[in-house]
């Protein structure tokens, strides 16, 4: 699975409204709104990298209130949970 995340600006009042669009995108499973320079984050997980081309740069433009992104490709995932299973089985 590869992830990106997308920070997003929006037009002013257009929060909600861009959220929810923004879920309508299959491979968008989780959007934030935020504090600081952006306005949304969007979590992208698509199984290759043409299909992320495609909803970052076909998709997600689509949407007029969105007015600036910055998206950031995932190289490597951690979690507690994967740190943990790795403890339970005695990996180093």
């Amino acid at each position: 699975m590869i992830a990106a995340i997308v920070l997003i600006n929006v037009e002013r009042g257009m929060v909600k409204e861009t959220a929810e669009r923004l879920l309508a995108i299959a491979n968008v499973a989780e959007v934030y709104s935020v504090t600081g320079e952006y306005d949304l984050v969007a979590i992208v997980r698509v199984a290759d990298y043409e299909d992320m081309a495609d909803v970052v740069t076909t998709e997600i433009v689509k949407i007029a209130s969105i007015t600036k992104t910055h998206t950031l490709m995932s190289f490597k995932y951690y979690s507690r949970a994967d740190l943990q299973q790795a403890w339970d089985i005695g990996v180093e």
